[in-house]
Order: C-alpha cells, then sequence, then structure tokens
C-alpha cells in the first residue's frame, strides 16, 4: 500500500519546507515536491504541518506509588499520547530495590506488551548499587534498554553519591546514557519537618519545602559526580534559571550534559498552589513543583538557543479522589500531572505561535532530538526515506479549547483546562496507519516495542 501526502509542509530540524511524502508500509520512502511514483492513496494536507511522530520519552503508566497506582496504565495512557501526535513514549521500568533489573523489565513487559497504542520503549531505573546489579546491565542493552534513571530524592528510589558515581562510570563503559532526577532530599525533608511543625499542611507548603535553589543544589552535585565519573547525564524535567546556569558552568568545562523540560514549567506559574480550594490546588503538586514567570521566561529562552534538548510530559497521572489522600498532610498528595495528550499543541501555540521558539525547534525537541539521544535515530524523529511513517498532520486552522471532557487520559481533569489552543492535531500516523483523525482514535492497540541502540545526538 502506497500512500501519497500531498500538499503540505515537512517540518524538520533544520526547518519547514514544502514537499509531497510517499509512503510505502510502515515506511517513508521519499519525501520530495514532485514524487511521480504511482500512489494507491493520496491524503489532502494542503495547508497542514506535517511533524515526524512525536516522542515523549519521560512517561510513568501503570506505576504503584503514594500507596496508589497512577489513574493511566498503558492502554489509556498511550492512547491520550497518541490522540496527541506521540507516536513514541519511553516509560520508567521501576524495580524495587532488591528486585533484579530483570524482574522490572519483564513486569513493565507484562504491563505494556499487546495493550499499547502507540510504539514504546523502556528506561531502567537503578535505585540500587551492587555486583549484582552491575552484572546485569549487559544484558538490558542487548534488550534494547540503553538508558537508565537514578534519584537524588525519595527514599525508596534515591541512591548516594558513592553508588551514583559507580553506576555512572559503568555506565560510561558500556555507552549508556543515565537521566536523573534532582532535588536535595535531606534539606527538603528538614523543610517538611519544619512546615509539619507549624502546622502548615495545605498544598501551597508544597512548592515552599522544594525551592528552585536546591534543584540547583542538587543539578550542581550530580555535574560533578558526571565530572568525576567522565560521564554524560541528562538533567531530567529541569525547571528553573538557577539550575540551567548550573548545567552552563558544566558545559564550559567541556562536560556533555542534556536537558529535558516540560510543559507544566513553560506554561503554568506557582499561584496555582495558591488557590484555597485545596482540590483546585492538589491538582498541581508534582516534584519538582510549577516555577515563577522568570524561570518559565528562561526556559523558553534556552528552548530556543538549543540549550534545552527535549520537552517531554512527566505524565503521571492520578484522579482528583487520589490526590484527596493528602487533604491535611500535603506530603501525602499523590505527585504528578496528566500531560501526555497536550504537548504538541501547547509547544505549537505558546511557543512557536508566539515567536518563543521556531517550527524547527519544536520538531527538534518533540521528534529528532529524543530519537537521537534515546538511540532511535533515524527509525523514529525524522520524515526521510526508510523512517518509521510516523506522521502528525497539524492543521494551523484548527483552533479550539482544551477541556477534560475531550481528554482521553482517565485522570479526569487537565491541568490546562480552559487554554485557549492554535490550531490542532488533524491526524495521526502510525507506521503508514491512520490511528487518529479529528480527535477519534481509530486503530489500536498495536503498538511496537523498540529496542533502543546507543545515544548519537
Amino acid at each position: 500500500m502506497r500512500t501519497l501526502f500531498k500538499g503540505g509542509t515537512v517540518i524538520t530540524g533544520r526547518g519547514p519546507k514544502r514537499a509531497d511524502v510517499l509512503v510505502e508500509g510502515e515506511k517513508v520512502r521519499q519525501v520530495g515536491r514532485l514524487i511521480l511514483t504511482p500512489a494507491d492513496r493520496t491524503v489532502d494536507v494542503e495547508g497542514c504541518l506535517l511533524f515526524p511522530g512525536f516522542i515523549d520519552a519521560h512517561t510513568h503508566f501503570d506505576l504503584d506509588v503514594c500507596n496508589t497506582t497512577t489513574a493511566d496504565d498503558f492502554t489509556t495512557g498511550s492512547r491520550a499520547a497518541l490522540k496527541g501526535g506521540t507516536t513514541t513514549v519511553i516509560d520508567f521500568a521501576c524495580p524495587n530495590k532488591g528486585e533484579s533489573l530483570q524482574y522490572g523489565l519483564d513486569l513493565w513487559h507484562k504491563k505494556a506488551d499487546g495493550r499499547t497504542f502507540c510504539d514504546y520503549g523502556f528506561h531502567m531505573t537503578i535505585d540500587d548499587w551492587n555486583e549484582s546489579i552491575r552484572a546485569e546491565l549487559p544484558e538490558m542493552f542487548r534488550q534494547g534498554v540503553s538508558s537508565f534513571k537514578m534519584y537524588m530524592t525519595y527514599p525508596a528510589m534515591m541512591v548516594g553519591d558513592r553508588d551514583m558515581y559507580w553506576a555512572l562510570k559503568e555506565l560510561r563503559h558500556l555507552g549508556g546514557i543515565c537521566g536523573v532526577h534532582c532535588e536535595n532530599a535531606g534539606v527538603i525533608d528538614g523543610m517538611i519537618a519544619e512546615k509539619k511543625a507549624a502546622g502548615l499542611m495545605g498544598p501551597s507548603s508544597h512548592p515552599e519545602t522544594r525551592p528552585p535553589y536546591l534543584e540547583a543544589e542538587s543539578v550542581s552535585r550530580l555535574l560533578r559526580i558526571a565530572q568525576a565519573a567522565d560521564c554524560p547525564v541528562v538533567i531530567v524535567h529541569l525547571t528553573n534559571e538557577a539550575a540551567l546556569r548550573e548545567v552552563e558552568a558544566a558545559r564550559k568545562r567541556g562536560q556533555r550534559v542534556y536537558v529535558e523540560t516540560c510543559p507544566q514549567y513553560l506554561v503554568l506559574e506557582d499561584s496555582v498552589y495558591d488557590d484555597p480550594d485545596y482540590s483546585r490546588a492538589a491538582r498541581y503538586v508534582c516534584a519538582p513543583p510549577i516555577r515563577k514567570d522568570r524561570d518559565q521566561q528562561a526556559l523558553w529562552t534556552a528552548l530556543r538557543k538549543g540549550e534545552i534538548q527535549t520537552v517531554s510530559t512527566d505524565h503521571c497521572s492520578f484522579t482528583l479522589e487520589q490526590k484527596d489522600a493528602g487533604r491535611g498532610d500535603f506530603t501525602k498528595i499523590p505527585g504528578g500531572l496528566p500531560g501526555v495528550e497536550n504537548r504538541g499543541e501547547l509547544l505549537y501555540t505558546y511557543g512557536v505561535t508566539t515567536r518563543k521558539i521556531s517550527l524547527a525547534t519544536m520538531c527538534r525537541v518533540l521528534s529528532e532530538n529524543p530519537a537521537k539521544l534515546y538511540g532511535m535515530f533515524p527509525r523514529k524523529g525524522v520524515l526521510q526515506d526508510g523512517a518509521d511513517a510516523d506522521i502528525v498532520v497539524y492543521d494551523p486552522q484548527a483552533d479550539h479549547v482544551l477541556r477534560a471532557e475531550d481528554m482521553a487520559s482517565l485522570a479526569g481533569y487537565s491541568p490546562y483546562e480552559g487554554f485557549a489552543i492554535r490550531g490542532g492535531i488533524h491526524q495521526v500516523w502510525l507506521r503508514g496507519r491512520l490511528a487518529v483523525e479529528d480527535g477519534f482514535v481509530l486503530a489500536g492497540p498495536d503498538g511496537k516495542y523498540i529496542p533502543r541502540g546507543k545515544c548519537s545526538l
């Protein structure tokens, strides 16, 4: 089956270009102005933008945390992702302390295989470091897991500086990449104790106990550990200007540092925690917290300059009923936001149409860079001969307003309720098959596991 997309503008990491796209089976076969190869069907995309399928490299589906389980499993979460133009997710396989990496990987395959609407891969969380874990790492690479994650907070998952140093040295040797959640756990615990002693137990205490300078301190400490290990690292969900300056200093020392941020840090401000209605404030509790306008502006500037490489969502959804567990104690609010469905439209609306970023930057941070960073390029992240035919058809004229009632996520609310969106996603094609049209998911679950190679960014 040959499909010709005719009349659109193809978006690449170098910029937009008027071009038609010929797809044969699951692959792109030709991109150009005068494609003469006969097609079985022609799709009129006149006036539309054609992006490579978006990649969300930071999701948490079917995760047990805070004595509950995320609202979205791989079926509902990936369906929401696909509806929003994300054709590939990389979720985090999270074995508990004392469990093997292989156990964690097998468990996540059971959660995802045959149940996922978009293509998918896994990062592997390292929350223990010992000889057994070290010995397992080569097998993870053989099974297509080339990226890992460590935490500098959360007692159930964090590792100390010594173990992080040893783990990073081993990953450097194997050619892997590691993302790190950077917050200063000890001082955060001290600040939480002070809030509790003062009886300040509402959601507004959450951002006050996780200030931006403690994130920056943790980023600085990680980067010095990475310097000692001579290992590149990814700072996941970076939120603020002070942390960006630490990255800038490390890069000036010659270190290789990749940065990810998320839509919530680009379009929301910390005043969301001041709402006197508990339910409205608690829904925004996530870690790190949402920051101030000046941090938001610093992130947009860093995106424009290429200092931030990827925008993922950290989709970790809970219903408002689940969030209610923290009423009277903000530390018991399950942390995380839904967002996998809205990322592309938010970046286009609040980045591209306001001229904070270009279409080329949007393509790089949503598609091309994550594909390169996580070992999927050029199969994913680009529209060129031989790539998977993952195509997002974006109609710049399809303006609409985000409403929770229209979302596929099971969270039951949207952090972006009422946001006006410029344009909208008209179609999503997954490996040459029409999967979404005008908000309706037409196919699946038939996502494929994507074994990944080493970083090429």
